[in-house]
């Protein structure tokens, strides 16, 4: 039985519908919120600050740290239990080495950088969502950053591929599933994150890889128009008013 026509009614290439903002959470020293569908990320970035414990300091450079944890009734199944979890300890660490190759730390040496990823609604790609409202709260608070990260999951489901899968998509049961979430650059397509599960031949792989770059560059575009607003009420708040 082929996949003919995908459960949500999107175009295979098609990714959910986005959202993004950043300054969304005052108090910290740069945030963003981040939407793939009914998939909500909030990042907040706290730092660069004095390390604690000392044993992580780092007297080259800085050390950036990600904390990842979905809500407890964020997502349509069975309520997460709340505090930290094999899989959030996952994830908070490909997190971190996602967005680590885009990010100067040498001017901060030992000093740690923190962000707070919280997910309050998930339908699939969490890890996708929470990576791209990370980038976006690091470039608002003014880390060094050489390039933005985006990311998304791509996928096989029967014998179709697909970008951005949904939960039914990842459930599907007619057929074999791959789900793979992905992170890159945008100037150079290089690949940060790599993660599987499920089985997908390496020609359906490749081609899969080169449906994400083309998929990068709308993430892209929404994170630089999220930032692009953000100054230009900035700007807008700044100049005086007309006597």
């Amino acid at each position: 039985m082929s996949y003919d026509k995908r459960l949500d009614g999107r175009d295979f290439d098609e990714l959910r519908e986005m959202d993004a903002s950043v300054g969304v959470i005052p108090r910290a020293d740069g945030s963003a919120f981040f939407r793939m569908g009914g998939t909500s990320a909030y990042a907040a970035v706290y730092g660069p600050r004095q390390t604690h414990p000392r044993f992580l300091q780092d007297p080259a450079k800085g050390v950036l740290r990600c904390h990842y944890a979905m809500m407890p009734f964020s997502g349509a199944g069975d309520r997460v239990r709340p505090g930290p979890s094999r899989r959030a300890k996952e994830i908070s660490m490909v997190t971190t080495n996602a967005l680590l190759p885009v990010i100067d730390l040498h001017a901060f040496p030992n000093a740690i950088v923190d962000v707070f990823i919280s997910l309050p609604q998930t339908d699939a790609g969490s890890r996708c969502a929470g990576i791209c409202a990370a980038a976006l709260a690091l470039a608002d608070a003014g880390v060094p950053m050489n390039d933005m990260i985006g990311a998304v999951a791509v996928g096989r489901v029967d014998d179709k591929i697909v970008m951005d899968l949904c939960y039914d998509e990842e459930a599907y049961k007619d057929g074999p599933v791959a789900d793979i979430p992905v992170a890159m650059n945008h100037r150079t397509k290089g690949i940060t994150l790599l993660q599987m599960d499920g089985e997908i031949s390496k020609d359906m792989l490749m081609k899969a890889l080169e449906k994400v770059k083309k998929a990068m560059d709308k993430i892209h575009e929404k994170q630089v128009n999220a930032l692009k607003d953000k100054f230009k009420e900035a700007k807008a708040e700044e100049k005086p008013e007309k006597k």
